[in-house]
């Protein structure tokens, strides 16, 4: 506890009232409550948010929903009910943030449009996160993070050339955008806070396929200024030599990116390739470009020669950047993740495990893991009849009609 009070976490006083489920939405609040935000869940009460029982599960909720539900509060709550709309519009003066991610108009059908928020409280940040966002000729066409990667074209530059394009076996679509939700959420803060005016309040539109579109470097101009469109290079980058993965004599895969002119002549020299290291061909990218096949060469027949402890060694002292493809396993066992308090323990029931700390490292108001997951609805009594004032009566007709 008395770590709690000592660092209550930069957003400490922000109220967050969280009415997504499942990535994008929660994860957004979950970073801000990791970095000190009152987040208070709203879930459905027939079943509660879908991500508790998805994958690997440790009791009645899933591992994944530790880390994304930590620190926060959970309440039932049916939206699709008058009484259950009418208990929310009394939460909504409260709060200094809304985050959603339903699909466009869901928030209108209940009444509880940006209009009717901002009229109830004119200063509230409304995060809407969708597939294609709340306007424009997609808005309500199914968004899942998997079709929005393929719309957003950062599908298209993964994988093989002449394969089917890949996914990693993430939901990273959701995650970027909750991420852009946070960045959003900040901002509108900061001009709340920094304008001292009143009705500061604003909606924060943010769609997944924008948000993965936002990654893509320098995708749209090379095409609109040069005519070139980029293709999946498998392990490579298009026009970027060396970078590449390589197996090591262990089986274990090695990344080296060798690509800055100097590192690259380093490397050759660590390596034993001091003909490549001179040649005055291969001193600048462009001519590494052209000579791609020839150094990728030199540089799997090194790697198939040594175990990636060795190859790692030499390209270390060399000063080269050079690392391995890590597995969970790998991760836990990684002394830098531990040195870096990217493991935070939980215990649920008992059992410890391990969830995921969030970057930023702030100094002098650090985020963390107050506690885990809620349970489904264990903060009904604590936000109805604290913050909403309401009688055990008045919370027990809402559990008749299973508004709660």
């Amino acid at each position: 506890m008395s770590a709690e009070v000592a660092n209550p976490g930069p957003l400490n006083g922000i109220r967050v009232l969280e009415l997504g489920q499942l990535i994008a939405g929660p994860y957004a609040s979950s970073v801000l409550a990791y970095f000190g935000a009152e987040v208070i869940k709203v879930e459905s009460p027939r079943g509660g948010d879908p991500l508790r029982r998805w994958r690997q599960m440790h009791g009645e909720n899933s591992y994944w929903w530790y880390s994304l539900a930590r620190n926060k509060k959970s309440i039932s709550l049916d939206l699709n009910q008058a009484d259950g709309q009418q208990v929310l519009r009394k939460l909504i003066p409260q709060m200094d943030v809304l985050v959603e991610n339903f699909r466009p108009g869901v928030l209108e059908k209940w009444g509880l449009g940006p209009d009717e928020l901002k009229g109830i409280n004119p200063d509230i940040q409304i995060a809407r996160i969708s597939g294609y966002g709340q306007t424009g000729p997609l808005s309500q066409k199914p968004g899942f993070a998997s079709v929005c990667e393929g719309f957003s074209g950062f599908r298209y530059v993964n994988g093989f050339e002449g394969d089917a394009p890949v996914r990693p076996n993430l939901s990273i679509g959701d995650t970027i955008a909750g991420m852009h939700a946070v960045m959003g959420i900040l901002m509108g803060l900061l001009q709340r806070e920094r304008s001292g005016e009143k009705n500061c309040g604003q909606v924060i539109d943010v769609s997944l396929y924008e948000s993965m579109f936002s990654l893509m470097e320098a995708v749209i101009p090379e095409y609109t200024g040069a005519g070139v469109v980029r293709q999946p290079s498998g392990t490579t980058v298009t026009g970027i030599v060396p970078t590449n993965t390589y197996r090591c004599a262990d089986g274990k895969y090695l990344i080296i990116g060798g690509n800055g002119d100097s590192i690259f002549k380093r490397l050759m020299n660590a390596i034993g390739r001091e003909d490549m290291a001179n040649d005055q061909d291969l001193a600048e990218n462009p001519g590494r470009v052209k000579n791609e096949a020839r150094i990728d060469a030199a540089l799997s027949n090194w790697c198939a020669t040594l175990n990636i402890g060795d190859a790692m060694s030499i390209l270390d002292a060399a000063r080269v950047p050079a690392g391995p493809i890590y597995s969970a396993e790998d991760i836990v066992e990684d002394r830098h993740y531990h040195a870096r308090d990217m493991l935070e323990a939980v215990s649920v029931d008992g059992q410890e495990f391990s969830i995921p700390s969030y970057a930023p490292k702030m100094e002098k108001s650090p985020g963390q893991t107050r506690w885990v997951g809620p349970q489904w609805g264990e903060h009904n009594a604590e936000i109805y009849q604290q913050m909403l004032g309401m009688t055990d009566e008045q919370i027990a007709a809402l559990r008749e009609k299973q508004v709660i």
